[in-house]
């Protein structure tokens, strides 16, 4: 692939690098202070079918660190790469999201930590076409127009899908749109397909009859889930770190141990079809785990690939910001 397929990637890892040295000292999220009363955790939340948003929905977190005296902030974001802008800032202590945007973050020395893995990813991002489309495997892709949210986890997927299929930058019109405008350019036409993430690939599937092309299941392709989380505020409240991935393990046993209780739940919450909350929820293979070898090794799978395709300038030792102590104690302790 040529280096310029990237260079909006490039530019947002740059964009972030510039965010620290304007804000790196405008620390708005949470304090040190001595008292926990004081303290407000900030969690980053995309999407209508996670852990997180449905534990926003239950207030789960709230109930948690309110025996803290902790106040708990959610702030929603369309994709991955803004959290690494507020955790830059200060403004956001917690938050999940695929593996591009760490990667992006690390590049642009966004001061954070890696602290679980929440999902495979093997089925996380597809490509999908619209009903009635023509195209019938990604070498069919070349000359079409397609929709991705730049630096996103499906960013990063579809470069990595057009590289097995032999195709290169020059043969292919990235639109960059966010999953609100993707969808209804895939529906009227203007693009020919959309590189994206659950649950908005099932979603269209469902309520337009699209087509997933490929997934990264499909492709062999894995990309990790994270939950990342502010350096500071972990070396200030390891204690409430911990809490924070015990919380999420709760809430997730409830997705493993009443999936379908979960689904109606989600469903109602955002006017969204059962079936179409339940098949999210088969392909996302939530988990909470620390990042094994395995998930390591992928993770620095996708780093190399950016890295190669000239989206980040620098070879990335992904593993520096790695962090497993918070999720072992987390788990060690919920046995």
């Amino acid at each position: 692939m040529k280096k310029n397929i990237w260079s909006s990637a490039a530019l947002f890892s740059a964009a972030l690098f510039f965010i620290i040295v304007l804000t790196g000292c405008d620390q708005n999220g949470s304090t040190s202070a001595d008292s926990n009363k004081d303290i407000t955790i900030n969690i980053g939340v995309q999407g209508a079918t996670g852990v997180l948003p449905y534990a926003r929905e239950k207030k789960v977190f709230e109930e948690a660190f309110e025996e803290k005296g902790v106040k708990v902030v959610w702030n929603e974001f369309a994709s991955g790469p803004p959290h690494f802008e507020a955790l830059a800032s200060g403004r956001l202590d917690f938050g999940a999201t695929g593996g591009t945007p760490l990667i992006a973050g690390q590049s642009g020395n966004v001061d954070f930590k890696a602290i679980a893995v929440t999902s495979d990813g093997k089925r996380g991002n597809s490509i999908v076409i619209p009903k009635g489309s023509q195209i019938k495997d990604l070498k069919d892709l070349k000359g079409k127009k397609i929709a991705v949210a730049k630096g996103s986890s499906a960013y990063n997927f579809l470069y990595m899908a057009l590289d097995q299929a032999g195709l290169t930058d020059d043969e292919i019109d990235v639109v960059q749109l966010q999953p609100d405008e993707a969808r209804p350019a895939l529906d009227n036409g203007s693009v020919d397909a959309w590189s994206t993430w659950e649950p908005y690939a099932t979603t269209a599937v469902f309520q337009t009859e699209a087509k997933s092309l490929a997934d990264g299941e499909d492709l062999n392709i894995n990309a990790p889930s994270f939950l990342v989380a502010r350096t500071d505020f972990t070396e200030e409240h390891e204690d409430l770190t911990v809490l924070f991935l015990q919380t999420y393990e709760k809430v997730l046993q409830e997705f493993i141990d009443h999936p379908d209780e979960v689904a109606q739940d989600i469903a109602g919450f955002k006017n969204l079809d059962v079936e179409i909350v339940t098949t999210v929820l088969e392909k996302s293979n939530l988990i909470l785990s620390p990042t094994t070898e395995e998930f390591a090794e992928a993770h620095q799978e996708q780093a190399d690939f950016l890295y190669k395709s000239g989206g980040i300038n620098q070879k990335l030792d992904t593993s520096e910001v790695i962090e497993n102590k918070f999720v072992d104690e987390a788990l060690k302790s919920s046995q």
